[in-house]
């Protein structure tokens, strides 16, 4: 996933996700967060590091805008029923 270098980028526009992919799981943990996606979550966070399971890179860790902490499994937890809800940003 590339991210734009601008810190300040606001999405140009916005699609749904039509079928589960690694970058939809992890759009999926980001948002039930509370952000947006990665590049959100650095900007709010100030530039904090992302936490990932080193055996399949999905997000592990993430903090929520009230200071408390989301855990995620290492295994899948976007289900096929919740994937057309995962909004996929372009900057």
């Amino acid at each position: 996933m590339s991210f734009a270098t601008d810190h300040n980028s606001k999405p140009k526009s916005m699609s749904r996700a039509r079928k589960w992919t690694m970058e939809v799981e992890n759009l999926f943990r980001f948002q039930l967060a509370g952000y947006r996606d990665e590049l959100e979550y650095i900007q709010v966070k100030q530039g904090a590091s992302v936490d990932r399971w080193q055996e399949s890179g999905f997000v592990k860790r993430l903090q929520r805008r009230d200071d408390t902490f989301y855990y995620y499994s290492r295994k899948r937890e976007c289900q096929d029923g919740d994937v057309h809800r995962v909004k996929v940003y372009v900057y």
